[in-house]
């Protein structure tokens, strides 16, 4: 498809017409051109008549067919993604973060201020990014803030993100909340991998593809992880006030099982996010 536009509005209607066409979302037209401009979105649309700047025509084509024609996400191209208002290094080493993991951070944010604890120690398992270890480092300075990841290059991504920020966040390699050993912990919350791998031949290839797997799937239909970190919680010779997990629409039953049936003293609760999905579980303790 022809690709002489002049101006910025042409170049917004040559990129949508051209991904739709390729049968991506025509929503990255704007957010690759927002970004290459250096204009917010609102902005954008105003400067339509102006004149396309040749200086970045050549990699705003490139990002726009690479997209089409392979699916990588354009968080990938920019190298940012956007979480609770911030922006974020991304790459091939972690998830992108979504808006309804920044609902399961209101929630943790909203308990440690209700119950206005001393320096609560809080543990973000599988911390990826560090989106979620940062933001609440950030919106509630006086936590103890540990992150965990098995993986060195999220842990390289997730250090890089706390620095950008300026976060006070102390990051430890390991197997979700193994290398904690024997530490008290007052809090603990996680985005771990919860699908299923019969359900990847069902997903789009912007996820399966430049998504790592080890933050995507798990065994036991998904449940494997969750599991894994109740077990260790269990362990535990003084529980966490709070365990708080985002799970998949169709896991809150489950993993409320798998809660109750091995920690005693804890009042489980699924919550909805924004669309009305099952999206998070908050477990906490009775007695603290």
């Amino acid at each position: 498809m022809n690709n002489t536009f002049t101006t910025i509005e042409e170049a917004r209607r040559w990129a949508s017409v051209f991904l739709r066409e390729n049968g991506r979302e025509t929503r990255v037209a704007d957010l690759l051109l927002e970004h290459y401009l250096a204009l917010p979105f609102a902005k954008l649309l105003a400067s339509g008549p102006d004149p396309f700047p040749e200086e970045q025509r050549d990699r705003f084509v490139r990002s726009i067919e690479q997209h089409a024609e392979t699916g990588v996400p354009v968080q990938h191209i920019i190298g940012t993604a956007p979480f609770y208002g911030r922006e974020f290094h991304v790459n091939e080493n972690v998830l992108i973060p979504r808006p309804e993991t920044e609902e399961l951070v209101v929630g943790v944010v909203d308990m440690i201020r209700k119950w206005d604890l001393d320096n609560p120690k809080v543990v973000d398992v599988g911390t990826g990014s560090g989106v979620i270890a940062i933001t609440i480092a950030l919106e509630q300075p006086d936590v103890n803030m540990i992150a965990s990841d098995i993986s060195t290059e999220a842990l390289q991504v997730a250090k890089s993100n706390s620095h950008l920020h300026e976060a006070g966040v102390d990051f430890l390699q390991g197997n979700f909340l193994e290398p904690l050993q024997d530490q008290a912990v007052d809090i603990v919350v996680s985005n771990p991998p919860y699908i299923a791998y019969h359900e990847k031949e069902t997903m789009d290839d912007t996820v399966v593809d430049f998504d790592p797997e080890l933050a995507l799937f798990t065994d036991q239909e998904g449940l494997a992880a969750y599991q894994t970190i109740v077990e260790q919680i269990s362990g535990w010779e003084r529980k966490p006030y709070l365990i708080a997990f985002e799970i998949g629409y169709q896991q809150g039953e489950a993993v409320t099982n798998i809660i109750e049936g091995q920690l005693d003293g804890y009042d489980v609760e699924v919550r909805q996010d924004l669309n009305g999905k099952d999206r998070m579980i908050f477990a906490v303790l009775k007695e603290k």
